[in-house]
C-alpha cells in the first residue's frame, strides 16, 4: 500500500492527521477518518467529544482553532494525551494551519509521516511503517524518541 497520500479531509478539527492512526492503517474494517462516516471507527473515536462538540457542530467551523474557547478543557486534554504517550501536539498542529494554510501543514505531514524507504505511512500510535515495518519512533516507557 505504499505511496499513499494524505489530504485535507484527512485533517480532523482537533488537528489530528488521520491518515497515521493506527484504526485508518488496519488492513480490516479500516476507519474511514473524521470526516467521513462512524462506520468501522473506533467507539473512542464515534463518542469523541471534540467530534460531537456543539460548538464546532452549531458553527460549521472546520478546525477547533476557529472557536472562541480554543483551546478549550477537552483540546487540552488531548493534547496533553498526546503529547505524553505520542511525541506530538493537536494544539501545535492547529497553530501550524491557522499560521500556515492547510496546504503547508499537509507537505510538512508528508514530510513526517510518509515513510521513506517505501512510501508507506508511519503509524503515530505504533510508530513504525504500516506497510514495511521501517521504525521511527521507538517508544521508551510513556514516551517515545525519535530514530535518528
Amino acid at each position: 500500500m505504499g505511496n499513499r497520500e494524505i489530504l485535507i479531509k484527512q485533517i480532523a478539527p482537533c488537528g489530528a492527521n488521520c491518515v497515521t492512526c493506527m484504526a485508518y492503517l488496519r488492513k480490516e474494517k479500516r476507519c474511514p477518518g473524521y470526516r467521513n462516516n462512524n462506520i468501522n471507527k473506533p467507539y473512542h473515536c464515534a463518542r469523541c467529544r471534540i467530534k460531537n462538540c456543539n460548538e464546532l457542530r452549531n458553527n460549521n467551523f472546520d478546525y477547533c482553532f476557529e472557536c472562541s474557547k480554543f483551546p478549550c478543557k477537552r483540546m487540552k486534554q488531548l493534547d496533553n494525551r498526546y503529547r505524553t504517550n505520542y511525541h506530538f501536539s493537536m494544539i501545535e498542529n492547529l497553530e501550524n494551519i491557522k499560521k500556515n494554510g492547510i496546504e503547508e501543514f499537509i507537505e510538512g505531514e508528508k514530510k513526517r509521516w510518509i515513510c521513506s524507504k517505501c512510501g508507506g505511512i508511519i503509524s503515530v500510535h505504533r510508530g513504525y511503517c504500516s506497510d514495511c515495518g521501517e521504525i521511527k519512533y521507538f517508544h521508551t516507557g510513556t514516551n517515545r524518541a525519535k530514530i535518528k
